[in-house]
């Protein structure tokens, strides 16, 4: 069976993507999150344009990924996963350290990064197969 790796990987990132997008939903629907997101303090940082556009950016890679995991050439695309991958199992993993997580963002972060660990190591055993 023929596994084709630019349809695996784009799914992953749909996969991560949904993750990180529900998981910011609910918490808008958690009452103390919600209640410092009015005051634009939350868990002691501030919610400002600058804060707002750099999640913006980070939030744009797992995006981006869904296309460029189906476009780009295989040498490109390999590395575009691996990096991306790396960068988005950090930052979730770092945010577990900033402040005490609730139970649905752990229970969340845990799919996040089992997911983005699973294409780094998925893009790093990948080889070009010429036909």
């Amino acid at each position: 069976m023929k596994t084709d790796r630019k349809a695996i990987l784009s799914t992953l990132w749909i996969f991560a993507t949904l993750n990180y997008l529900y998981c910011d939903v609910m918490g808008l629907m958690d009452a103390n999150l919600l209640k410092q997101y009015f005051t634009g303090i939350v868990n002691g940082m501030s919610m400002n344009e600058d804060f707002l556009l750099y999640s913006a950016i980070l939030m744009e890679i797992p995006i981006a990924m869904v296309l460029l995991s189906r476009v780009l050439n295989y040498k490109t695309n390999r590395w575009a996963n691996i990096i991306a991958g790396i960068i988005m199992t950090l930052v979730q993993a770092a945010t577990l350290f900033a402040g005490a997580p609730t139970k649905y963002y752990l229970f969340c972060s845990i799919f996040e990064i089992a997911t983005t660990i699973f294409i780094i190591w998925f893009a790093l055993k990948w080889k070009n197969q010429v036909i």
